[in-house]
């Protein structure tokens, strides 16, 4: 038990949780855009079992860590002098479906609503069942959970040696760490939880954020492929990007605010 509460595991779980809330803000702004197709009474349901069975599929990784390291040695083939294994194959197949799901989207809010006429009809076309929702949630859980594992594994020590402790069946993985990684993911996904419906309500409020969610959610796709064929994009790239569309359009947003208080304040007087 003394093992758990080195100032090393301390600081990989805490460092652990901070990454895994920030990796997965993608996979919450998708799980919001999705379950926002769903029946307002239906949404909520939809955003906890998503984010729900990412947790699972994050922790049963987490105990299968040597399946899933084996998945980046396991060479098929080679593209251009790149090596391919299975985890390049699922991030590529990740990233080509989050691009084609978020490039429909964009096509839908903007083609789809001007060619139906009205906003109820969008709606009525854009329905979908409750399985089909979840299903897409579980297909990119799993592409965000390889990705997280990866990371949780190369952020904490892992090695036997450096623990008296057993190691979990199966996995050859020590207690203490496998411990710290799976509480890093719980508390990771307890704050998405505590924030999930907060996100909805403002994505489904301001048209013109679902808009940049979805841009930002094809940009990650863009970034699932090109590491999924070895073209390495620093993440830090990435955020800097998407922070910085970020606070130009709360700008925007609070120009448009000041202006329609301003043209309320003059149909007043």
């Amino acid at each position: 038990m003394a093992e758990l509460f080195t100032a090393d595991l301390m600081i990989a779980f805490l460092t652990l949780a901070a990454l895994e809330i920030v990796l997965g803000v993608d996979n919450l702004v998708f799980i919001a855009i999705l379950a926002g197709k769903l029946p307002e009474e239906r949404q909520a349901i939809a955003r906890r079992l998503g984010l729900l069975l990412a947790a699972a599929g994050r922790i049963i990784l987490l105990f299968a860590i040597a399946w899933v390291v084996s998945l980046d040695k396991s060479v098929l083939f080679s593209v251009g002098g790149k090596d391919i294994s299975i985890k390049d194959l699922i991030l590529v197949a990740g990233g080509v479906f989050l691009i084609g799901k978020a490039t429909w989207e964009i096509h839908h809010k903007i083609e789809a609503a001007l060619a139906a006429g009205t906003e109820q009809a969008e709606q009525k076309n854009a329905a979908v069942s409750f399985g089909t929702v979840i299903a897409q949630i579980v297909m990119l859980d799993l592409v965000f959970s390889i990705d997280s594992v990866l990371t949780a594994v190369g952020m904490v020590d892992v090695d036997p040696a450096n623990y008296t402790s057993g190691a979990v069946p199966l996995t050859g993985v020590p207690w203490p760490p496998m411990v710290v990684m799976c509480s890093a993911v719980v508390l990771a996904i307890a704050v998405m939880l505590g924030f999930a419906g907060v996100l909805s309500r403002f994505i489904e409020k301001h048209p013109t954020f679902k808009m940049l969610a979805l841009s930002f959610l094809l940009l990650i796709g863009v970034v699932l492929v090109a590491e999924g064929l070895h073209f390495h994009i620093p993440r830090g790239y990435i955020y800097f990007a998407m922070g910085f569309s970020l606070m130009v359009q709360v700008l925007n947003m609070k120009l448009i605010a000041n202006k329609l208080a301003r043209a309320a304040a003059r149909a007043r007087l």
